[in-house]
């Protein structure tokens, strides 16, 4: 095989090795059915129990409590911008929404069509450098629920507490899915793509009280209720067949690992190598985040100038240490260090940033 590199991706990511290569192994022929897993029925014997393992493992390693129901979806996060406010907004009551970066912008613009929506808390007002405090949440009256982005991918913050409100807390989790655990009680309903820190592109995540569920609005199309999915056990329609099945083998690998509360630790520390190497660098690397915001699985940082950026992440290419240029809106470095990164591949690119600062002095 050819060498692994390090792969700082935001997503698609890099996954557990062991996972892939299982994965591998049983690709062309599954247990001896003389085909494929993605060539089956996905109502027949196999798949059926690789869903029901799946449903297993993410109640088992996310902590779920059996009052929620777990969904595997099509459309990513960015179809559930949408449902949650066409399901659960009918009632003329309103939806808050932390303005957090490019991601809460997004689920705001397309909330808007279906309810009456309002901005909690606006981060444009410091650049998108922090979240909010609670204190800071001007929360309104008939509120229904309060929207967060639980780490923004592109700006490299996240809630390092979660908002204490008195209403149910809606979050879009695509980039820190179970790297920690949550506080259940809080919320009804979490989301997210699969495709940063749980398996391939190609599935949504929803994860929602079932109560909430099920008394949601009925004059949508069906595919777009959550109901629905939830009594057809997501397979309203042909579910996400592979995605499902990776998943299945990541939350195995997670299991081994020592669960979501070992993900949390073992984030913690590698972005605790980062970040030391960016404020230990006199000023040479900077990271443009408050640091009480500092996300743990995207770490993004500026050098001096845009010409030694580019000499940076070309030579980081070089090093195979891939795919550490920064978002499009944004520019500069971004490291995504999700669960599957091994701490080596976070130490290799400490030792490197401390190599091109000694050699591009200036």
């Amino acid at each position: 095989m050819t060498e692994r590199v390090h792969n700082f991706s935001a997503g698609p990511c890099t996954l557990p090795l062991s996972a892939l290569e299982e994965a591998q192994a049983e690709f062309v022929d599954y247990q001896g059915a003389g085909m494929a897993l993605i060539e089956m029925s996905h109502r027949g014997k196999h798949f059926v129990a690789v869903y029901e393992e799946a449903i297993a493992l993410v109640r088992s390693v996310f902590g779920v409590p059996q009052d929620f129901d777990v969904l595997f979806l099509q459309g990513g996060a960015t179809l559930q911008f949408a449902m949650v406010p066409m399901n659960l907004l009918s009632d003329g009551r309103k939806g808050g929404y932390v303005n957090s970066g490019t991601w809460a912008k997004g689920a705001i613009a397309d909330a808007k069509p279906y309810g009456e929506i309002y901005t909690a808390w606006d981060g444009a007002d410091c650049g998108y450098s922090r979240m909010p405090q609670s204190a800071e949440l001007q929360m309104q009256s008939d509120t229904r629920y309060l929207h967060i982005t639980s780490n923004e991918t592109i700006g490299g913050i996240r809630f390092c507490e979660w908002p204490q409100v008195d209403v149910p807390l809606i979050a879009d989790m695509s980039s820190d899915y179970m790297a920690r655990p949550i506080p259940w009680d809080r919320f009804d309903l979490v989301y997210g793509g699969a495709q940063k820190n749980l398996g391939p592109a190609g599935m949504a995540l929803v994860i929602v009280r079932k109560n909430v569920a099920r008394d949601n609005n009925r004059d949508i199309a069906r595919y777009l209720r959550y109901d629905i999915h939830a009594d057809k056990d997501s397979m309203f329609n042909t579910p996400p067949v592979f995605p499902i099945y990776v998943l299945g083998k990541v939350l195995k690998w997670m299991q081994e690992q020592g669960g979501v509360e070992a993900m949390e630790s073992q984030a913690e520390e590698k972005a605790g190598i980062l970040y030391q190497a960016i404020d230990n660098s006199d000023g040479y690397y900077r990271c443009p985040v408050d640091a009480g915001s500092r996300s743990v699985m995207n770490v993004v940082f500026r050098l001096p100038t845009e010409e030694l950026e580019k000499a940076f992440l070309a030579e980081a290419d070089k090093a195979k240490l891939l795919n550490l240029k920064g978002h499009r809106s944004v520019g500069g470095c971004r490291a995504s260090i999700y669960n599957a990164m091994p701490r080596a591949g976070v130490q290799a690119l400490a030792d490197f940033m401390a190599t091109f600062r000694s050699s591009n002095r200036g």
